[in-house]
């Protein structure tokens, strides 16, 4: 019997053991290579990236010929009533059956046409640009979004973990009171009172079941796992902060690689290629083109039974557009959106100055509020050892106790929020300054 029950405990031993194996343990890092693999909303703009590389082409700009193969037939049923001008005779012709075949290629080329080709390649290239600047803007907005929903979720563990510890807390004090109130020591309001407590930090462990839960879904969306009600098992169980900023490091980085300033430069480099097609339209345009094919005619009257073309034919255009009643008015509007492109991206440079400034203030506001909470909860702990020794003995009441249990739970509950901002803020400063790659590690 006892070598059975080895074996079964052994089997059971190796399950969990297999189990545990099994189980994926991400860390922030790991959670944004697979989202970064899998989210759908990113491979949609890689595909449309891809799109972009695919416009930037030499023939989509028209600088290349146009080549088409064509061919054709046409057939004609008349009556004809011819009246001879020397007899004054009418011959009459009924069902002449007459028909053409014809095949050919031809080639049309626009050779110049004021450095309006130029400047359409050189926008296909620029929007080629912006398309990767678009993928990085979602993947920096992705890889923030993702990184507030980890800590979100290391949060929300936490605040499970300090509510478990509330409800064991207030079970051990109904305990007590239960205790000393079957030997007389308590009143019966002490043990309501007791049980009050203990099944209302039951309804808070509860809900904070729910919350957690809905932070678990929303990580497994953003990572695009299939199963999104599967368990997500975590690395940190601590939020720790990264205190080391430095704001004048920060904004130096804005400015040099901020993918929204970036984009609000190509915006200028656009709007000014624009203008100068606009501009191309004052110049002349040379055209060319040929054309090489057979034709076929057969007729039924005439002195000619059919007729066989076999040849050449090319040609030079050269031409100047005088006046359309736009010209002026494309040209001001050209001029305005190139303003209103620089104009844009000044405005969005004070904006994100603005931005960081008070990110920054918060930034700093949060370390400090969390040194000082730190500091609390040092307090917070003592006082509570305190207060329930003298429960222990007796000399302290019930709603004393809670309220000493209470500051201890409020002072976890403020240093995980200040935790938790803090990180938030440092993830919006990452972002601005564009340096939110940084969490994925060197080797990205």
């Amino acid at each position: 019997m006892k070598h059975i029950i080895r074996h079964i405990c052994l089997g059971v031993a190796l399950t969990s053991a297999t189990s545990m194996q099994a189980q994926h343990i991400y860390t922030l890092e790991s959670c944004l290579d697979e989202g970064l693999q899998n989210n759908y909303s990113l491979r949609i703009v890689r595909n449309q990236e891809q799109t972009a590389h695919n416009n930037a082409t030499i023939a989509n700009a028209g600088y290349l010929p146009t080549l088409d193969l064509s061919a054709g037939y046409s057939g004609s049923l008349d009556d004809t009533d011819t009246k001879l001008r020397s007899t004054g005779e009418t011959v009459s012709e009924n069902g002449a059956f007459d028909q053409t075949l014809n095949a050919g290629l031809s080639l049309n080329w626009t050779i110049f046409d004021g450095l309006g080709i130029q400047a359409n390649y050189q926008k296909l290239k620029e929007l080629e640009r912006q398309g990767k600047t678009q993928t990085r803007i979602a993947i920096e907005d992705f890889i923030a979004t993702l990184s507030a929903e980890y800590y979100n979720f290391v949060q929300q563990k936490i605040r499970l973990k300090n509510l478990r510890y509330a409800v064991s807390l207030s079970k051990e004090r109904l305990r007590i009171v239960e205790a000393r109130y079957n030997i007389g020591s308590f009143s019966r309001l002490d043990l309501q009172q007791a049980r009050v407590d203990f099944n209302a930090d039951q309804a808070s462990f509860i809900k904070q079941q729910e919350l957690l839960h809905t932070s678990r879904i929303r990580l497994n969306q953003l990572m695009a796992v299939r199963d999104m009600n599967g368990p997500v098992i975590v690395e940190d169980t601590l939020i720790i902060p990264n205190t080391m900023l430095r704001f004048e490091q920060l904004w130096n980085n804005t400015l040099r690689t901020n993918a929204s300033l970036l984009k609000a430069e190509q915006n200028q480099t656009l709007a000014k290629l624009d203008q100068k097609a606009v501009l191309s339209r004052n110049y002349p345009y040379v055209k060319a083109n040929a054309n090489y094919g057979y034709t076929h005619n057969k007729y039924e009257l005439g002195s000619n039974i059919s007729r066989d073309n076999l040849g050449l034919s090319f040609g030079v255009t050269v031409g100047i557009n005088l006046f359309n009643g736009n010209k002026r008015r494309e040209s001001r509007n050209a001029r305005l959106a190139v303003e209103n492109a620089r104009l844009e991206r000044e405005e969005l440079e004070q904006s994100l100055r603005a931005d960081l400034m008070n990110l920054w203030q918060a930034y700093q506001n949060n370390i400090d509020l969390l040194q000082l909470e730190r500091d609390n909860l040092i307090a917070a702990r003592d006082n509570y050892e305190i207060a329930r020794d003298r429960y222990l003995l007796g000399d302290l009441s019930g709603i004393e106790m809670r309220e000493a249990q209470k500051s201890l739970l409020d002072a976890e509950e403020r240093i995980l929020s200040a935790e938790y901002d803090t990180k938030m803020c440092e993830i919006s400063l990452l972002q601005l300054s564009g340096s939110i790659t940084d969490y994925l590690g060197s080797d990205w």
